[in-house]
């Protein structure tokens, strides 16, 4: 079985920033593509930005030139640099992974960590 355990969630006033951190832990897989999402209540699950094992990315509208999605490959780790926070970014951030290699299992699974709750208020 995989894990992501996510971290880095909290309060903060508008303008602030949070770094948010998730890592794949297990024994023999190989993590393809990663990810955050969001969801704000009564909303639905929304992409917040994707990365690549190779590097490679993508931003919600809502978030570019604000957040920074990036990734060390040799932890299994992804990070969410989120700046300018803004009361509307108010949601529960989920990773998302793409696993592969697991024995006996043929394909892409695909996993959701727990959700880090990100608040911003004043």
């Amino acid at each position: 079985q995989v894990q992501l355990v996510e971290s880095g969630g909290g309060l903060v006033q508008p303008g602030g920033s949070l770094r948010l951190s998730c890592t794949a832990s297990g024994i023999n897989f190989s993590v393809g593509a990663m990810g955050w999402y969001r969801q704000a209540p009564g909303s639905e699950r929304d992409l917040v930005a994707t990365i690549t094992s190779g590097g490679m990315t993508n931003y919600a509208d809502s978030v570019k030139g604000r957040f920074t999605i990036s990734r060390d490959n040799a932890k299994n780790t992804v990070y969410l640099q989120m700046n300018s926070l803004q009361p509307e970014d108010t949601a529960v951030y989920y990773c998302h992974a793409e696993i592969r290699g697991r024995p006996g299992i043929i394909g892409v699974e695909y996993y959701w960590g727990q959700g880090t709750q990100v608040t911003v208020s004043s």
